[in-house]
Parts: structure tokens; C-alpha cells; sequence
């Protein structure tokens, strides 16, 4: 059993990653655009005041674009390879599907996180534990995601509607709210509406991490428990709700 799980997560790899990074390498640069286009305006902008928050916001970006792509894999798979079909089909479970899908989608976005992550080296000064804080941080908002990206999957049934899906929530979780800014830039009260997204907290825990913004203890508490207790209701969600046999 172990070996057919070990397979399963091999194959997922190979027909969701490794396939279009040598056949379509281009779609690579693609993944690492919009990040860095963002972190190069908000730069300029600032006149490189912003640089250190930028490269976070950067980083929870890839994260969140990397699980939503799922969504359009999930539907391009299905409807255009019609593998969903087979693995359905198969002893293979939800979550082992899942967990392959996932792996994927970080081996897919390995290149444009190297070069953010070169950046961070660079740019973002904290203590040992800022960076585990930054890495916790952005495990969670790819979980999150990931988990997002299949629910919106199992109720979509068209690429193209996938696509549209995946552009709207992308743009409503990663680029609207204050990730690449510190949220007292945003005039009251704009600045609760900028709540309703859980990227704002993961930005604000990266955010003190490297020492741009100061919250209390109770504040970074209340922030890690929110982006945990969404994880937590999506991973319910995608458990009880999703349509594993119609996706």
C-alpha cells in the first residue's frame, strides 16, 4: 500500500509539474511575473522603503497563486486529459489525490521561489526564529489555498469558468489586501474591510517579523489563529462538501 501511494504522489508529479516545466518552460516565467511585478512597483514606489514588506508580500503571493492553480490543473486534468475519470476509477483516495496534487503545484513553483527566496536572503533581516515564524507563515497560506483552489474546483465544471475563478479570488486574497504594505497605509475605515481576507494576517505576522510593523503578543496570537481556524473550516469543507466523484 505504501508503494501505491508513493507512486500515486510520483505520478501527480510528473503529469502536473514536471510535464509543462519541460515541454512549456515558459509558463514558469509566468508564476514568478506577477509576484515580482508587484514587489518592483510597491519598491519604486516607496523608494525602496518597502522593499523588505514587499518581498513578504511577494512570497504569501506565490504561495497563494501556487495553491489556487490548482483549480485550473484540477479542471484542465479532468476535462481535457479526462485522467480524473481514471483515477476515480482507481483504489486511489481524495486525500492521497490531493496531497500528490499539492506536491505538484511547490515542485511547479520551485523556480520562482528560489529567486524569492534569494531576494528574502537579501532583503528581509530577522532573527532565526522571524524566519521560522515567515516559512510557518507561508506553509499555512499554501494550505489554505491548496484547500480553497480544490473546493472551488469541485463546483466548477468548465477551464475556462476555472480560470475566471481563479483569477477573481487571487486577486480578492493576494493582490487587494495589505500584503506588499503595511495596513496603516490603508485609510480608515477602508482598513477593516481589508480584514475579511486571511492574507492580511499572515502579512502582518511577516510583518513584525521583520521588525516593520509591532503588534502585542495577544494581536500575533489572534492573527495565527485566524489563518489556522480558515485552514481548519476549508479542510472540513473540502472533506464533507467536495463532489470527489463528479470533480
Amino acid at each position: 500500500m505504501h508503494t501505491y501511494r508513493s507512486s500515486q504522489l510520483a505520478a501527480s508529479i510528473l503529469v502536473n509539474a514536471i510535464y509543462a516545466m519541460k515541454n512549456f518552460p515558459i509558463t514558469l516565467i509566468n508564476t514568478l511575473l506577477s509576484p515580482l511585478s508587484f514587489l518592483l512597483v510597491i519598491t519604486l514606489a516607496s523608494h525602496g522603503r518597502l522593499i523588505s514588506v514587499s518581498v513578504g508580500g511577494a512570497l504569501i503571493m506565490s504561495m497563494v497563486s501556487s495553491g489556487l492553480g490548482l483549480q485550473g490543473d484540477l479542471s484542465h486534468l479532468k476535462n481535457d486529459f479526462k485522467l480524473q475519470d481514471i483515477v476515480v476509477s482507481s483504489p486511489t483516495t481524495a486525500s492521497v489525490y490531493l496531497v500528490g496534487m499539492a506536491i505538484s503545484e511547490i515542485v511547479y513553483s520551485i523556480p520562482a521561489i528560489s529567486v524569492l527566496g534569494i531576494l528574502a536572503y537579501f532583503f528581509i533581516h530577522t532573527s532565526a526564529i522571524g524566519v521560522l515564524t515567515i516559512i510557518g507563515v507561508l506553509v499555512v497560506m499554501f494550505s489554505f489555498s491548496i484547500l480553497l483552489g480544490f473546493t472551488l474546483a469541485t463546483i466548477t465544471y468548465d477551464i475556462i469558468q476555472s480560470w475566471a475563478f481563479s483569477g477573481i479570488v487571487s486577486t480578492l486574497i493576494s493582490t487587494i489586501p495589505p500584503v506588499y504594505y503595511p495596513i496603516t497605509y490603508i485609510p480608515m475605515p477602508f482598513r477593516y474591510a481589508a480584514y475579511a481576507s486571511p492574507t492580511t494576517y499572515a502579512a502582518e505576522i511577516i510583518q513584525n517579523s521583520i521588525g516593520m510593523i509591532s503588534l502585542s503578543s495577544t494581536q500575533i496570537a489572534e492573527d495565527w489563529i485566524i489563518i489556522v481556524i480558515v485552514t481548519i473550516l476549508l479542510l472540513i469543507i473540502a472533506v464533507k462538501k467536495a463532489k470527489w466523484r463528479e470533480i
